[in-house]
């Protein structure tokens, strides 16, 4: 049976937050994700019908086409981003190995193609965000252009309040945006995060024939938490590198490092002895301790106590991806 493995983009195999630096192309404009990535974790959270995680991108695009930013910004970005320590030896040795290797991602198209090339992952493996950012641009006029505007001032003025940033932001997605031209842009986009990295994953299981329960998935974040869930529901191997707190509880097992081409013995572990296999190297390596920010490996499959998981993970995914870092 072949062994297929798919990982999240960012964050696993880049540490760069592509809508974010997108955002910080025009001033003030990382500050004004910040806060509407902080409402898309609220969101999440409340359950709110027909939300995803990492919808996020939806929500920036009025801002992204109000500072002219373009498609080609955005493959830009992807040209210049840095690679996770370890992620292009890792991928080579998976490929090399007899895997097949698939991605996941939140992130736009645009961004999503050009890194995963640079890396070498078949593109008929990927699923990513489609986003025709440039046919957005005729929609803008006069009168949205002064909405988003003072749009922009009133984030800014809310940023850190949780009430207040969901009350505003609740009042201008849902009654204020839809009203005007840029409203239907921002529908026409449909992020793959939470449910739909889980879809887009069936669709790939179902494709090769490869039940979910031969599956090893990699994620770190909020986008990720269902997909690493129901691959560890099904027998999978659902391992969180460099995650945060909405990530760590839903998996397998945990990585943290600033090379995540540590996770080789593990895997090569899990191709010949299955989960189980993986899961006892893990609680050896758990038990011997990472050194520096290098190796802090956790069992988590039935852990009730995620502390001494979540304290090297804060540490480490700060230091690798550093602004990006504090995003859910």
């Amino acid at each position: 049976m072949d062994n297929c493995i798919c990982f999240d983009l960012e964050g696993p195999l880049t540490p760069q937050d592509n809508a974010y630096d997108l955002m910080k192309l025009f001033p003030d404009g990382g500050r004004v994700f910040e806060v509407i990535s902080r409402y898309d974790d609220l969101l999440t959270l409340e359950g709110r019908e027909g939300y995803e995680p990492g919808d996020t991108l939806a929500l920036i695009v009025p801002f992204l086409v109000l500072h002219g930013i373009s498609e080609a910004d955005i493959a830009g970005l992807a040209e210049r981003a840095a690679l996770t320590g370890g992620a292009a030896e890792l991928v080579s040795w998976l490929k090399n190995g007899g895997w097949k290797v698939f991605c996941i991602t939140t992130t736009y198209r645009q961004y999503a193609t050009n890194v995963t090339r640079r890396l070498g992952i078949a593109a008929d493996n990927i699923a990513c965000t489609p986003f025709p950012l440039d046919s957005f641009h005729q929609m803008l006029c006069k009168e949205d252009t002064a909405l988003l505007q003072n749009m922009e001032r009133e984030i800014l003025a809310i940023s850190g309040d949780d009430e207040a940033i969901k009350q505003k932001l609740d009042s201008f997605f849902w009654r204020e945006l839809p009203r005007t031209g840029l409203g239907s842009s921002m529908a026409e986009v449909e992020p793959i995060g939470g449910r739909r990295k889980v879809a887009a994953l069936n669709r790939f299981s179902q494709r090769y024939d490869v039940p979910l329960a031969q599956w090893v998935v990699v994620g770190d974040s909020i986008t990720d938490f269902r997909m690493l869930k129901d691959v560890d529901s099904a027998g999978g191997l659902a391992i969180a590198f460099n995650a945060n707190v909405y990530a760590l509880p839903y998996a397998t097992m945990s990585l943290a490092s600033t090379g995540i081409n540590d996770l080789a013995p593990v895997l090569a572990a899990s191709q010949t002895g299955g989960r189980h296999a993986a899961e006892e190297m893990v609680r050896e390596k758990e038990k011997a301790g990472g050194e520096d920010n290098r190796g802090h490996f956790h069992g988590l499959s039935g852990r009730k106590e995620l502390a001494d998981a979540i304290s090297p993970h804060r540490g480490i995914r700060r230091l690798v991806r550093e602004e990006a870092g504090k995003l859910g």
